[in-house]
């Protein structure tokens, strides 16, 4: 067999077409699980083994640094490292970044952080009393402005019809629009979607630069397509020109950000636009139970797009059951014992998560693990290397890389940490002394899974591209995730939350689409978990009285499975 042979053999027969169709316009539809990463850096290893595809002359997009990192190391495994992995904002700001001077003189303007500082001021020019919530959903709606390609005439036509801040009137938020535009332009600023829209105005404005830019690409990979905003996929149309070497990858049933500007339009529609197209439906299951596979088809039976799951290998499990509780904070008791239990019974902690909603229900859930002797990581919070003791660590081995020659990389790693308070047993009290050492521990743990022959410089270059790749080491904590930023991720054990009217769907989904986006956010969670899967929610809230419903989703699945039905008074 030949060594392109070798890339697609593993592959199933869904992924191996997909694979082999190398030119034109191919679209895979991949519901959750179906191994989609795997289909796509295959596909393109193929084309490169092959002669196909030149590695520097393909482009695969996707949407977070994390995800971006993660192609570029499957790709270099693959034997495909030269191809580019990179989000839509990267390519278009390596593009911006060069070509600025020639187009337009001059440096670049600088990059906003965030437009939080910058939207305060213009909010004080006018005189507007915001707090920090209401700057936050003002951004967002500049940030879906701009992602939906509006200019601010139309975007004054839509604005009645947009769920603003109560403290913020129609007048107020065309003038706060205004105003940061104004301050932004003063202070020769761009922020995250000014980089893709300045990127399409140079690709539409300069023709020289456009040939460039698709002389240096011309295949296309897009994973997540279900995610692309107008925008975003505007820029892609202007980087393609007239040819159409394109790959997409989504699931219509994992479009969680509507309210951001993403449609899965683009996705569904993808047949009609390319009569050529190659449509491959990847629904083999690789990740979950059957009785999980079934609960995710359950809840998302008829809906538009909807894949229809099968587990690829027979494995059984339980029926997730469905909890009741008296209150939320008897639910978050009630689910930390029995994760308490369940490590008890050998799980590791990393392999369990509890999935919510919104933020705040992670307070209770935190408090409740923490007096059961459960540690907790909360996904999005502070990321591993920006951590404190982790910055400090990661100085220290840099410094002992220069000094410190021959000695085993256990010892000396092992040293350095012992300096910052580590300890080879755990420390008893919870916490942050806890949370600080298992954060050091990681790291050790990192070093003791290294080759013996690994030097503290190698080890050291390992951790600063891990950093830049946002590759963070598993700790042994259970991960607290809102359903959002769960996407992508997957457990062992699963736990989703506060099933109830008004978190599920929240209580602002208002109409069939963002009760519908809702729908999907449940499907995000329910196809996290490979073998255990709970769910469960709280009569009534902490202090706030009144009662509640269960979900309506919740009812849907607990009619289907009316013997999966329990009640607790914990």
């Amino acid at each position: 067999m030949t060594e392109a042979a070798e890339l697609i053999a593993g592959l199933d027969e869904q992924q191996r077409e997909a694979a082999r169709r190398l030119l034109g316009p191919v679209c895979l539809l991949a519901g959750a699980g179906t191994g989609k990463t795997r289909a796509i850096t295959h596909r393109i290893a193929y084309g490169v083994a092959t002669g196909v595809y030149a590695p520097n002359r393909v482009m695969a997009l996707t949407f977070t640094s994390r995800a971006a990192a993660e192609l570029r190391g499957r790709l270099r495994h693959l034997g495909a490292g030269g191809v580019s992995a990179r989000t839509f904002h990267a390519s278009a700001l390596s593009q911006l970044s060069y070509f600025w001077p020639q187009t337009m003189g001059g440096q670049m303007p600088r990059l906003l952080d965030g437009k939080g500082k910058l939207l305060a001021h213009a909010a004080e020019r006018l005189r507007l009393k915001l707090d920090t919530a209401s700057l936050r959903d003002m951004a967002g709606e500049i940030e879906w402005r701009k992602v939906s390609r509006l200019t601010m005439d139309e975007y004054a036509l839509k604005v009645p019809s947009r769920s603003l801040p109560q403290s913020v009137s129609v007048e107020a938020a065309l003038d706060l629009h205004a105003a940061y535009e104004d301050i932004k332009d003063e202070r020769r600023q761009l922020d995250f979607e000014d980089v893709l829209l300045a990127t399409v105005g140079m690709l539409e404005l300069e023709p020289r630069v456009a040939q460039q830019v698709r002389e240096q690409y011309r295949f296309f990979v897009v994973d997540e397509y279900q995610d692309v905003s107008p925008l975003q996929q505007h820029l892609l149309e202007l980087w393609l020109g007239d040819r159409n070497d394109l790959c997409v990858v989504g699931d219509a049933s994992q479009t969680i950000y509507s309210f951001a500007g993403a449609s899965a339009d683009y996705l569904l529609g993808f047949g009609s636009r390319y009569d050529d197209a190659t449509v491959v439906r990847l629904e083999q299951n690789y990740r979950s139970s059957r009785q999980i596979v079934d609960t995710a088809n359950q809840l998302m039976r008829g809906r538009p797009g909807a894949l229809h799951l099968h587990p690829a290998v027979e494995t059984t499990g339980p029926v997730p059951p469905v909890t009741q509780y008296p209150t939320d904070m008897a639910e978050a008791r009630g689910v930390a014992q029995t994760i308490a239990d369940e490590i008890a019974s050998g799980v590791a902690p990393e392999e369990i998560a509890v999935l919510y909603r919104v933020n705040v229900q992670a307070a209770a859930l935190e408090r409740a693990l923490s007096d059961v002797g459960v540690s907790t990581r909360v996904q999005g919070a502070t990321r591993f290397f920006e951590l404190r003791e982790v910055k400090e660590a990661l100085m220290m081995l840099k410094g002992a890389a220069v000094s410190i020659v021959g000695e085993p990389l256990f010892k000396t790693v092992s040293d350095v940490l012992r300096s910052l308070g580590w300890t080879q047993e755990a420390p008893e009290q919870r916490g942050a002394v806890r949370d600080r050492w298992e954060s050091l521990n990681a790291l050790m743990g990192l070093a003791e899974a290294s080759p013996p022959e690994t030097t503290l410089r190698q080890f050291v270059d390992e951790l600063f591209a891990r950093q830049q790749g946002q590759h963070e080491p598993t700790m042994a904590a259970v991960t607290l995730a809102t359903l959002h930023s769960a996407k992508g991720l997957e457990w062992r054990s699963v736990y989703l939350v506060g099933l109830s009217e008004g978190f599920v769907p929240i209580s602002y989904a208002q109409g069939l689409e963002a009760i519908d986006e809702e729908r999907r956010l449940l499907y995000v969670g329910v196809t996290r978990a490979r073998e255990r899967l709970r769910l469960s929610w709280g009569a009534a809230g902490q202090g706030r009285g009144g009662e509640r419903r269960p979900s309506r989703f919740l009812e849907e699945l607990r009619i289907r499975s009316r013997d999966a039905v329990s009640s607790t008074s914990a």
